[in-house]
């Protein structure tokens, strides 16, 4: 018995969820699917109200935004299956075989199964900053991500048991964009909660403009300012945190602190352009972490 759940906001998941539908029809195995849109109040959502006509399938809109982690907590609530499966709205299924591949995995009694994400082989110009990042930082295969298997872990296309979460749960506190997957796998770690990665990768669909990613990335860092700083995670299981910690360590924090105030307007010019450079954007989400850190 699975229960799928879909996060969304301003985004059609209708064909999605069709997708979903049809796959799991095909099975012999209970479902139900569960789609909740984060309070965008979109016209969009007059395409996924189509979603209720759909077999054990409903789609509801949150009054207000409540963020993604409580968007989950809230999902997870609703369903009544031993299996959740979490997939994001704006992805997109590999194959016609892609419920098929859980459904076998599920019969190990593992607590997590991770399938994946890939990102399209190529993106239009305005869009290469987010689509740099996620395939050269985020999208790994089965060997890499079995040599660390909890960092690997990401909530854009999990299986998980309902008890697991529950013993969980996101964060309440993350209501922005940013680390709530980083919150959740280090406490998945701390559980020694058992994990299988599989290759069964979704597909990223809606690729972030440039300018729209950068500005994300700045929630990003600040949410993991906060964690940080609240001590919800061990800074040893972010690499990130770990060369922050050694260059604080060196007092060298400061020296990325004025970088970051001294670039900060061609780290903009250049990340927000056609031809974004990771190497900058990685110098940039140093410095800002080291600039904001410095703050009260």
């Amino acid at each position: 018995m699975i229960s799928v759940l879909i996060p969304t906001y301003n985004y059609n998941i209708y064909p999605l969820v069709c997708n979903l539908s049809k796959q799991l029809e095909k099975t012999s195995i209970v479902f139900e699917i569960i789609c909740s849109d984060d309070g965008s109040n979109s016209t969009i959502n007059t395409e996924n109200i189509k979603i209720n006509t759909l077999k054990n399938s409903k789609f509801h809109s949150q009054k207000e935004n409540v963020g993604l982690s409580n968007n989950r907590n809230i999902l997870a609530e609703l369903a009544q299956y031993k299996y959740l499966l979490f997939i994001d709205g704006d992805s997109l299924l590999p194959d016609d075989k892609f419920i098929n591949k859980y459904i076998d995995s599920a019969k190990l009694d593992i607590d997590v199964i991770y399938g994946g994400r890939i990102h399209p082989k190529n993106v239009e110009p305005s869009r290469r900053l987010r689509w740099k990042y996620g395939v050269f930082r985020e999208d790994s295969d089965v060997t890499k991500r079995n040599k660390n298997i909890y960092k690997s872990v990401l909530f854009n296309n999990t299986l998980i048991k309902k008890n697991v979460f529950n013993k969980i749960g996101f964060e309440k506190q993350i209501t922005q964009y940013g680390h709530e997957d980083t919150v959740f796998a280090y406490k998945l770690s701390e559980l020694n909660a058992s994990i299988k990665h599989i290759p069964n990768p979704v597909i990223h669909g809606d690729v972030d403009y440039n300018d729209v990613f950068f500005y994300k990335m700045h929630k990003s860092i600040k949410n993991l300012d906060s964690i940080y700083k609240t001590k919800l995670i061990d800074p040893n299981f972010i690499t990130f945190l770990k060369v922050f910690t050694s260059l604080k360590k060196m007092k060298l924090n400061y020296l990325f602190a004025l970088t970051h105030k001294l670039f900060y307007k061609l780290f903009v010019a250049n990340l927000t352009s056609k031809k974004p450079s990771l190497h900058i954007f990685d110098l940039f989400r140093l410095s800002y972490f080291c600039h904001i850190n410095l703050k009260k």
